[in-house]
């Protein structure tokens, strides 16, 4: 691919918990000339916007239409239970399914974890969105179960979290739209967060060997045309070396001077 082909800009998809940071930093260092635009949106939308071109790539949470779009899993997430800093759960290091089974847990329409049975007790209406399912739980309404980097996102000191192992997870991928051929950009995307060096040619054009006339320049201008001595010829097979020079570790013999 020539610099003429490469797209001036990269865009980045990503959904909320997801920090792209660290990828991105490498990015620049190594495409500093192609820019890298980050595109917020939301686990619902990602995906729609990826389809409809309007992003190159994105770090979703999967499961995602693998019919339309192409994905890499990169992580999985531990679910955490949201509760306030004096819920009687603070006690312990982790907290079953079964301990919040008296507990009013609170299901956004935006949840991101795949249940296949609620656990506690359902509130009397869903939350609109995890921002304000967390409202609720510093109001004392309830608790909330949310992969920890959404914990994280919404951290705020009168609440706290703790691990729920029995819990549904949320695994986050790598995705783009699919197609017979990855674009180059997006296969310098894969390799930075699969962690590839510079020198990888894995996903890049492999750089073309160099013509034979080329090499051959290359060499004369060592030999000669370059300011170096010439390569020292050997003496062909079945000859021996003309003059009194040693050769093969034997002296020459000098003849006797004539009579005048």
């Amino acid at each position: 691919m020539t610099g003429s082909d490469i797209p001036s800009s990269f865009r980045l998809a990503y959904v909320p918990g997801v920090t792209p940071t660290k990828w991105v930093r490498v990015w620049h260092e190594r495409l500093p000339h192609t820019s890298l635009e980050l595109v917020q949106a939301t686990a619902a939308e990602a995906p729609g916007l990826l389809a409809g071109g309007g992003a190159d790539a994105g770090l979703v949470r999967l499961p995602v239409d693998r019919d339309v779009l192409s994905a890499i899993p990169l992580y999985t997430e531990t679910t955490v239970v949201v509760i306030p800093k004096d819920h009687v759960a603070t006690a312990a290091e982790e907290v079953s399914l079964a301990e919040l089974s008296d507990e009013i847990v609170l299901h956004p329409l935006d949840d991101l974890l795949d249940w296949e049975t609620l656990p506690g007790r359902p509130a009397v209406e869903r939350p609109a969105t995890t921002a304000d399912a967390i409202e609720l739980v510093a109001a004392g309404v309830g608790v909330l179960l949310v992969p920890q980097s959404l914990a994280r996102l919404h951290h705020r000191k009168d609440l706290t979290y703790r691990p729920v192992p029995d819990a549904p997870e949320s695994r986050v991928a790598l995705s783009w739209p699919e197609a017979e051929v990855t674009p180059d950009l997006v296969e310098e995307f894969i390799g930075i967060v699969r962690g590839r060096t510079v020198n990888s040619t894995r996903g890049r054009a492999a750089t073309p060997p160099r013509p034979a006339k080329d090499k051959a320049k290359d060499k004369a201008k060592r030999g000669g045309a370059g300011g170096g001595s010439p390569a020292r010829q050997k003496p062909a097979a079945g000859r021996k070396p003309q003059g009194g020079g040693r050769a093969g570790g034997q002296s020459g013999k000098r003849g006797k001077p004539r009579g005048r």
